[in-house]
């Protein structure tokens, strides 16, 4: 959870909203077939038959900055130099506007490709 001052209040980002928010810009972009679970995910996907949007999304950080790691599956034969350089671009701009937050390193792993 993030939370930070400002003149009339406390406000504070969950990291439920900010995932969401990062796995929506990111599958929105071209070539992108999906978000794919990693670690504790991977048992709460196999368990659920719902389809949660902040799978494959790790965020660290505060305040002044955060980062994140994404673990994707792409569209076969994309160039995925051009995703990841798309979903980087993307993810920064919508956090930044969205929340105010500024975004250090946004980390792009390719977990599998999808026909």
């Amino acid at each position: 959870m993030i939370a930070y001052e400002t003149k009339t209040g406390t406000i504070t980002l969950g990291e439920d909203y900010l995932a969401k928010l990062i796995g929506n810009a990111a599958s929105s972009c071209f070539g992108v077939a999906g978000m794919a679970p990693h670690g504790k995910q991977k048992f709460r996907n196999i368990f659920s038959k719902k389809n949660y949007t902040e799978k494959g999304i790790n965020i660290t950080g505060d305040i002044d900055m955060i980062n994140i790691d994404l673990h994707i599956i792409v569209a076969y034969g994309m160039n995925i130099n051009a995703i990841a350089k798309s979903i980087t671009h993307k993810v920064k701009y919508v956090v930044s506007e969205s929340c105010g937050i500024n975004v250090g390193k946004v980390t792009v792993r390719i977990d599998g490709i999808k026909e």
